[in-house]
């Protein structure tokens, strides 16, 4: 159940870009629809997601993903600058998701040995 619960984080971060990038292109209304079809699908697998993993180290991957894929959309669609310090802040954003990942997982482990 969990490697499904997976899915639904990488498909919520997927969604996130997708209507982000939405937002800067948007010219008519459909696009507009489309973007919301795209919000609605993103909360419901970021809700999917949060049924079977901590509901932390799920918010904190999805944001991640939707702060990090959003600098390099900027850089790589829309041509901005890819600066040094934008590389070191977006490295500290991974460290810090892997974390918080780490540190549930340690938790979980911590309450199973607990009941054992």
């Amino acid at each position: 159940m969990k490697n499904k619960a997976w899915i639904y984080v990488g498909l919520t971060s997927l969604f996130e870009l997708i209507w982000i990038f939405g937002f800067n292109v948007a010219s008519t209304w459909w696009h507009w629809a489309l973007i919301v079809v795209f919000i609605l699908l993103d909360l419901h697998f970021l809700s999917r997601a949060c049924e079977s993993l901590p509901t932390g180290t799920v918010y904190a991957i999805f944001a991640a993903a939707g702060t990090i894929g959003t600098a390099l959309m900027d850089v790589f669609i829309f041509n901005e600058q890819l600066t040094n310090s934008k590389i070191l802040f977006m490295g500290l954003i991974i460290i810090g998701v892997i974390g918080l990942n780490v540190a549930d997982n340690r938790s979980s482990a911590d309450k199973k040995g607990e009941m054992a």
